[in-house]
């Protein structure tokens, strides 16, 4: 356990350098916007396209992980709708409450910190939940938020969902590198070397660019947020390995990526969802705190418990 802390531990140091530094102001909330263009637009996606160009679909797509953390992720997805309704709040905060409960920072922080701590093979089902988490979910926000706004459902929502994937650079990343595979051409030389120095700045450039985030985020509704970050930190792993490992037994090591996929902190872009829609942003904004501040400890506890399965 210690062992993996001390593993787990640059990690969130290089988060609380991009914290010091908001905090005081050295880093402006424009320059962490910036910061943030270019690790989701350029560093991240070269990560991404790099790895999955080396892939191919069927290496990335397991059915038995892909039902194993859809099953383990709605059910905590429905436990947190239903304690927001049984609180009698509306169908928007609820959707983004249950949103906060199962949807964690995989693409600034799992990727980069599971690549280093399990593995490069932990890539390709890191991305698996990634593209499950995106596609199914970050659609299902979408939807949710929109019917309720229209009373109903409508052509013009699915166009927005679609407009909406088609716009991110990680799925697009992703799609690109597997369509290369699929050409079974190799990666030029310079052009991988590119790839590769690009891709190497995601790393600390999205660890920093989340500690900048989390400095302009406050602790507000401390009851609830507690409430979702345990839903996120232990609910949510733990419905997931019940899946992977009981109901829909899965190979142990992408079992255990799963689970510690699973249990890392919510996902910043939650947040700018609510910022844009207008909902519960304070919310949300303490829970990402919160999660991220207690995940130092339960992040790794969970990875060293999956590494001893």
């Amino acid at each position: 356990m210690l062992a993996i802390f001390l593993q787990t531990l640059p990690f969130f140091l290089i988060i609380a350098l991009g914290f010091g530094a908001a905090y005081r102001g050295f880093f402006t909330a424009e320059a962490t916007g910036y910061l943030t263009k270019f690790v989701f637009y350029f560093a991240l996606p070269a990560m991404l396209f790099r790895f999955s160009a080396n892939l191919t679909p069927s290496e990335i797509f397991d059915p038995g992980v892909a039902m194993a953390y859809l099953w383990g992720t709605v059910v905590i997805y429905l436990v947190a709708t239903g304690v927001a309704m049984v609180r009698r709040i509306g169908i928007e905060q609820a959707a983004f409450e249950a949103q906060c409960a199962v949807i964690g920072n995989v693409g600034f922080l799992g990727i980069p910190m599971l690549a280093v701590l399990m593995g490069e093979d932990a890539v390709k089902t890191v991305m698996l939940v990634l593209a499950i988490d995106l596609i199914v979910f970050g659609s299902l926000i979408v939807i949710l938020i929109t019917g309720s706004r229209d009373g109903r459902m409508s052509l013009g929502v699915l166009r927005t969902v679609g407009r909406g994937l088609l716009a991110n650079p990680m799925i697009m990343a992703i799609s690109a590198g597997l369509i290369w595979s699929a050409s079974g051409l190799m990666i030029p030389g310079p052009m991988n070397d590119f790839l590769s120095i690009l891709g190497a700045a995601a790393t600390p450039g999205a660890l920093f660019a989340i500690g900048c985030s989390l400095a302009g985020k406050s602790a507000e509704r401390l009851t609830v947020s507690g409430w979702l970050s345990f839903c996120k930190l232990v609910l949510h792993p733990g419905a997931v390995a019940f899946a992977g490992l009981v109901m829909i037994p899965v190979d142990p090591y992408a079992a255990g990526v799963m689970i510690a996929a699973a249990a890392l902190p919510v996902a910043g872009n939650v947040y700018i969802l609510a910022q844009h829609y207008g909902v519960a942003p304070a919310r949300v904004s303490a829970s990402i705190l919160i999660s991220t501040a207690l995940s130092i400890v339960t992040v790794s506890v969970v990875i060293a418990w999956v590494q001893m399965m």
